[in-house]
């Protein structure tokens, strides 16, 4: 009997166990389900993404992708009983919306059963725990316990042996939209491909010394590829040399991504709410000032070079510096004194590859509410960083402007050009105030 192979964030065939799955009951029609409420709170620039992703894919499949929209606990089980299929398989999805999503189509489904294999991660959350059974929140026992546990090596799946239905002349089958993508983003299996194999051959080596630098550009680009699942942690990772130092960086990396997804996973109010609830008693500004600071920070008109530099290249391209994300988020809850679900949510609806996990934990690691958070008292000077990983000033060169001609791009002891705007705030006062506030609170940790 037929069955429906349903891809989510998964839009690849290489390294898929769901392809086998599902082939070997006999016919697959693959299809992708546009949920109204995924496109309304996406935002444009990863619609668009998702969109070119989409595409690539159905060209893979020699038109054989039925793209739908509607809700997925309405679309899926008209679709299987369309064909008639005994049985519709999927990656298992960890996040709070999904796991809700899967047991409504699960429950639609009746008989007919929703059937998962693999997930978007090297080790799924829930598989690693501590002796106790209990779960970590903390991210170096995770990580040492993560290593031993292991995965698995790539999935054999071979998309070319599969029977796939031809969707041509289904119901309620919907054109794949075509938005321009944003420059400097390539979406799809290819692309994905093509972009790691280029950074293992040219930049793996260094990427502990130059990550941290967005003027060296030392970073991977694949968030977005990993958000989309054009390409699997696990092909990643076969590639990795743990004797070298830029490798063993990298492959922490992908553990901070799989340990943020499991707190997420256990935790589900942590994506809006603290992990830790001590810090819901800190005093934070939401009057018409605070809006006013917010807007300046959303504009990159802060008067602070790095941070401007970073929101800028935010607002330009849909993509920020991962060292650059930290201080925008601590200049934000400490100096701003604003909450941090305002940038978050800034981030969610501007990042092409904004990923709900990382991106809500990151930003409590910067405002101390979360999990292996920075220390109150960690609070960073946005010159100083400046100066630091950008020695040169050329990445601020690059996103302000009216700094490009400036000897000192950071302003640490040049004039400050006309055209750029003076402090929003006195970073050594406000400093103190975001301390006094973080004293007022207890600092016990989460029950």
């Amino acid at each position: 009997m037929p069955s429906v192979l349903w891809f989510r964030r998964d839009l690849r065939l290489r390294d898929l166990p769901t392809v086998p799955a599902a082939a070997d009951g006999g016919e697959v029609l693959a299809c992708f389900v546009l949920d109204p409420r995924l496109e309304a709170s996406a935002g444009p620039r990863r619609m668009a993404y998702l969109s070119a992703a989409l595409r690539e894919l159905h060209d893979r499949l020699d038109g054989r992708l039925l793209v739908t929209r509607g809700r997925p606990e309405e679309r899926i089980p008209q679709l299987v009983a369309h064909i008639g299929a005994s049985a519709v398989h999927v990656s298992e999805d960890f996040a709070p919306f999904g796991r809700r999503r899967d047991a409504r189509v699960a429950t639609a489904l009746g008989e007919v059963p929703l059937l998962a294999a693999g997930s978007p991660y090297l080790v799924s959350p829930g598989r690693v725990r501590k002796d106790d059974g209990t779960f970590y929140r903390v991210f170096t026992p995770f990580y040492r316990r993560w290593r031993d546990t292991g995965w698995r090596s790539p999935a054999p799946s071979r998309p070319d042996a599969v029977r796939w239905v031809d969707p041509r002349g289904f119901p309620d089958r919907v054109a794949i939209p075509n938005p321009p993508i944003e420059p400097g983003f390539a979406a799809g299996e290819t692309a994905a491909t093509r972009s790691w194999t280029q950074f293992v051959d040219g930049g793996l080596d260094d990427y502990a010394r130059n990550r941290d630098r967005p003027d060296l550009d030392g970073g991977s680009k694949m968030s977005a590829h990993l958000k989309f699942g054009t390409i699997h942690p696990r092909t990643m990772a076969a590639d990795l040399d743990l004797r070298r130092e830029g490798h063993q960086a990298y492959l922490r990396e992908l553990a901070f991504r799989d340990f943020y997804a499991a707190v997420l996973h256990h935790w589900p109010r942590s994506a809006w709410q603290n992990w830790n609830g001590v810090f819901d008693g800190i005093e934070t500004d939401r009057d018409e000032d605070a809006c006013r600071r917010f807007a300046a920070w959303q504009q990159g008109r802060t008067g602070y070079p790095m941070v401007d530099a970073g929101m800028r290249q935010l607002l330009h391209t849909g993509f920020m510096h991962n060292r650059v994300r930290m201080l925008a988020a601590s200049f934000l809850v400490k100096d701003l004194h604003l909450p941090w679900q305002w940038g978050a949510r800034w981030f969610l609806e501007q990042l092409v590859d904004a990923d709900l996990a990382s991106n809500q934990h990151g930003w409590q690691w910067c405002a101390g509410s979360g999990t292996d958070a920075a220390p109150y008292f960690r609070v960073f000077n946005p010159s100083t960083q400046g100066k630091k990983f950008d020695p040169d000033g050329a990445y601020v060169r690059r996103w302000v402007p009216e700094l490009a001609d400036t000897d000192d791009a950071h302003l640490v002891k040049g004039p400050r050009p006309g055209g750029y705007p003076a402090p929003i705030v006195d970073h050594a006062r406000e400093r103190l105030e975001a301390l006094r506030r973080y004293r007022m609170i207890s600092a016990a940790p989460a029950g």
